[in-house]
This record gives structure tokens, sequence and C-alpha cells, in this order.
């Protein structure tokens, strides 16, 4: 089935953009990379009128990084910047990991970091490790900025705390703790390339031989992505022995909803939260020494 008919339009700035999204209010839909939106288009889940275009606003294709502010990614940046630059790989190994199995080649080459975030997938796999490491994300309109964090960004499937008459600017993630590590995990049925079953991002600090904090998202297990907070609680204050993650292996399905689908049974999604949050547990850990 064809795109159906629609207005392209091209801003050169991010205050064009969203007079244009003013203008148009809910007849017009934002684009960035469009390998989500084209797709809902595609199957007529959504039909707007007007497609405003992102990519001709240089000002919103950029990594930046600092010691003071830390990381922030344009809306703008496809996937295959993201994954390949040398500071995000250095200082955020598992943020370029995770844009390294997003897709396929051809769809990081187009799709953008943001996008995926602004698709609201509960798979997404961008999001548990940037929920993780506590990023923000900054929101543009005619009115300004506004900034809130990652987590509360997130409403439901397809949904998020956008206003009708804004943007996504950028997202920001702090400068990693010292003695910290994270980890990005999925599982999925045809390897990195399909849609998670069920990904993990954790983010955690060491002092002395124990986890002193440790920040633990699950995605695919709940409408939206979900902390798993029993897990934390089992691992803070602890070394992290092999019975200790065990232990918050099994913690973490507690805080997991999942449900079935063609991807994965109920039963099954559970069994891989707690391997996965147990390997990416270690995984992180194993980063730091």
């Amino acid at each position: 089935m064809g795109l159906p008919k629609f207005k392209y339009l091209a801003p050169k700035t991010l205050k064009e953009a969203c007079e244009m999204l003013e203008k148009y209010g809910e007849k017009a839909k934002v684009k960035a990379g469009g390998t989500d939106l084209l797709i809902k288009m595609s199957n007529r889940v959504i039909t707007p009128e007007y497609i405003i275009g992102l990519k001709n606003i240089k000002e919103l294709d950029y990594i930046e990084f600092d010691e003071k502010d830390g990381l922030r990614i344009g809306a703008c940046t496809v996937l295959f910047d993201v994954l390949r630059n040398p500071i995000i790989k250095e200082k955020y190994p598992a943020v370029a990991y995770a844009a390294s199995v997003t897709a396929t080649n051809q769809v990081r080459n187009m799709a953008t970091l943001i996008g995926n975030l602004c698709n609201a997938a509960p798979s997404a796999d961008n999001a548990p490790t940037l929920l993780a490491l506590g990023a923000k994300i900054v929101l543009y309109s005619l009115n300004g900025e506004r900034v809130i964090p990652l987590e509360e960004f997130f409403k439901g499937p397809g949904l998020t705390a956008l206003k009708p008459n804004e943007i996504v600017k950028e997202v920001i993630v702090p400068v990693p703790k010292e003695n910290s590590g994270m980890a990005f995990l999925k599982a999925s049925q045809r390897g990195k390339v399909d849609i998670a079953a069920v990904n993990v991002g954790v983010y955690l600090t060491l002092n002395n031989g124990k986890i002193d904090d440790v920040n633990i998202f699950l995605g695919a297990v709940a409408p939206i992505p979900v902390r798993a907070k029993h897990a934390e609680e089992e691992l803070k204050g602890k070394e992290p022995t092999d019975e200790v993650l065990y232990s918050a292996g099994k913690k973490a399905t507690l805080d997991a909803s999942p449900i079935t689908d063609m991807r994965a049974t109920r039963e099954y999604r559970l069994v891989l939260v707690e391997v996965l949050t147990r390997r990416a547990v270690k995984k992180a850990i194993d980063f730091i020494q």
C-alpha cells in the first residue's frame, strides 16, 4: 500500500518548524528519519495532511560533550553517527551499543535516536540505557524550552509528554560517575536486527567492592519502559556475588508485566527478564573492573 497524499514542508530553523506546527496543528506530523512515521502512514494508522521535515535544520544534527553538562544528542542525529562517535563509545559504551543493535544498517543510516524515543514503543532499544543513566529530554516550542527527565516522557505505547506545539530538540545525558559501569542487552527472535522481546539497561557504581547505587530499566515488558526497583534494592550495598545476582534477576520479574504476542509468550519474557538483568548487571561491573 502506498503512502497517503500529503504536503511536505522543509523548514530551515527549529523556530520555523514550530511555527508550521502551530499553524497546521493536528493536520501535521514532524519527521526526522521517518522510519517509524512512514510505516504508520503506509498502513493508514495516521494520515497527516502535512509532514514537517527536520532534515534541513542543521542546528539539530550534533553530538556534543563536556565534563560539566555531559552528552547532548540533537534531534536529527542518526543512529549510525551515535554508534560510531568516539566520545560515546568511550564514555557511554552502552548507548553506542544500543544504537548499533537497533534494526539494520539501512535503518540506522536514516533513523534518529530521538525518533526512536518519540515513537514511544515499549520495546525501543535506545530507551532503557538512557533512562538508567538519568537522561533528560529538551522540548522546544515558540514559548521556549521545557526540560523533563526522560523517565517522565513516556506515557504509554506511542504516547509521550510532548505537547501538540512542541518538538524534541535534544537529549542530555549526565557525565558518568567515577567507578561506574553501564550495559545494554536485548533478546529478539532473529538476532539483533529484530524488535526486542525484552531489553535491559543498567547503570551502577561500585564502592569498596559493593554496589553503591544502581539503576535498571526494562523494555518490552510493560506499556512503557519500567524500572526494576525490586532488583535495585536487592543489589544496593551488597557485593555482586553470583548468589546476589541470581536473586536480583528473580526480583526484576516483580516489576515486569509482560504480555504474550508474536515475539514471545509472557512466561518466556519473564525468564528473559531474569537472565538479561543478571547478565547486564555483571557486564556493567566487568566494565568497571
